[in-house]
């Protein structure tokens, strides 16, 4: 079994450069990073490594240990998850404003916990700043003075940090299957996050837009590794006010790149809007498998008894038809969406459990399809066997396709070898799609077409060939 990671977690106060110190541990901008306060609210992980010797780095939100109700009172939940699986916890201060009684409240709750704690004393530039720290070690033994944004004084603290860590502790290198959870806000994406993962992971409330950054949570089931994405929920951009919230879409979007499947969650109880719309051509475009997740299914089979009671005017009327409701349901989504029909629909209710057991083996069929590679051979079989002139195009003469083959996968890549001189109409190219998906099973995943043109020849003589 592989050795689990020393874990380091980031604490402190709102706003002392805790996600700045995060992004700068592990070389990425995983962490939402702005002067507006009370940016990072969940939990968000990351692997560092110095000197050959890798760790574990956790970003908590802003604790304010005496607000305990709210959004504030899942941040300090959250960071004490954490904290319980610390190897060491940096409490991050501001050197600059000097102790302040957060600081000194927020230490003494951590020094109750019993691990090994450190004080970053953030915003030291220069070494003629270094006395800014001195006052910092009232609160700890060990105070380093640093600099988050421009890197002073990080390599003194990772000596430290990593003086006992072992150069071969090594995290188990499995393939992992990226997973992306978007949808509009207060959907109930981390609510699914938390039912898939087992624990919780991602701070869960009724008011919209709690999720800002993506958290990322590892989940082993059969065998298989999944790294899923909570994402903060996707507005429209002129309801997009904070820059806070700018960011978190754009992370949001960015995220769908890197994801080898994506989990649209829709509100069973509102149905499907033109944002989800929006939302889910996000989707297509960023080229990962896409699966609908029908969301609140609960919920949505009680409002439409609720509707046929009092439509009858008796109580109770007989039972709504949970299987023609979703077979309904499922044809209006499809109606809506009609540009992903290749996408496999699943009704559940993250909140209860109910129907999320197959939504693993979903997963599995989507990314089968994603990462399916068709020999050259078969491929031309299947085009030998297929009827072009039935295809619809407005092309300047009859389309002829020679030969085809994939060029790559995630998602399956074709090359087409025609006689036309431009790329072919989307009508056509929509044709040979839906063909291929009657042969292969590409059930969730988008398919590209790229095209080699006929040849033709320059004035010199020259052979080119024209790829669109």
């Amino acid at each position: 079994m592989a050795e689990k990671l020393p874990s380091i977690v980031i604490v402190g106060r709102p706003n002392v450069g805790k996600s700045t110190l995060f992004n700068r541990l592990t070389g990425s901008r995983r962490s939402i990073v702005t002067d507006e306060p009370g940016i990072t609210r969940d939990r968000i992980y990351g692997v560092a490594e110095w000197e050959g010797k890798p760790f574990e780095v956790v970003d908590t939100g802003g604790i304010v240990p005496e607000e305990k109700s709210g959004i504030p009172g899942e941040i300090l939940r959250q960071a004490r998850i954490a904290i319980a699986n610390a190897t060491f916890v940096i409490l991050v201060t501001d050197a600059r404003t000097g102790p302040v009684p957060l600081d000194l409240e927020l230490a003494q709750l951590l020094r109750r916990t019993g691990k090994a704690l450190l004080i970053a004393a953030n915003k030291v530039d220069s070494p003629k700043q270094m006395t800014l720290a001195v006052p910092f070690y009232e609160l700890a033994d060990k105070v380093f003075p640093i600099s988050s944004e421009h890197g002073f004084g990080i390599d003194d603290l990772l000596d430290f940090i990593t003086a006992d860590f072992r150069k071969d502790a090594t995290q188990e290198q499995t393939a992992e299957i990226n997973i992306a959870i978007v949808g509009r806000p207060n959907v109930g994406k981390s609510t699914l996050l938390n039912r898939m993962a087992g624990d919780e992971r991602s701070i869960v409330s009724p008011e919209p837009g709690t999720t800002r950054d993506a958290v990322d949570t590892l989940i082993d089931h059969n065998g298989r590794t999944y790294r899923f994405l909570d994402t903060a929920g996707i507005r429209r951009k002129a309801k997009t006010k904070l820059v806070a919230e700018k960011l978190s879409v754009v992370m949001a979007r960015r995220h769908l790149e890197r994801a080898d499947v994506t989990l649209l969650v829709i509100d069973g109880t509102l149905g499907v809007t033109s944002h989800d719309a929006t939302i889910a051509n996000y989707t297509q475009q960023s080229g990962s498998a896409l699966i609908v997740v029908v969301n609140k299914w609960d919920l949505a089979l009680k409002a439409a008894q609720e509707r046929s009671d009092q439509e009858k005017k008796v109580k109770p009327a007989p039972r709504v038809n949970a299987m023609k409701l979703m077979s309904d349901y499922e044809k209006l989504i499809r109606e809506k969406l009609k540009f992903i029909d290749y996408t496999p629909i699943i009704f559940l209710s993250a909140l209860t459990g109910e129907r999320t057991g197959g939504l693993f083996s979903l997963i599995d069929r989507v990314i089968e399809a994603h990462q399916r590679r068709i020999s050259t051979g078969e491929l031309n079989r299947w085009l030998s066997s297929v009827d072009l002139e039935r295809g619809t195009s407005p092309a300047e003469s009859k389309i002829k396709i020679y030969y085809v083959t994939q060029a790559s996968i995630a998602p399956p890549t074709f090359v087409l070898f025609t006689n036309q001189k431009r790329r072919l109409h989307f009508s056509y190219e929509r044709f040979l799609e839906n063909q291929l998906r009657k042969k292969f099973d590409f059930t969730g995943t988008p398919i590209r077409f790229q095209q080699r043109v006929r040849e033709r020849r320059r004035r010199t003589g020259s052979t080119v060939r024209e790829s669109v």
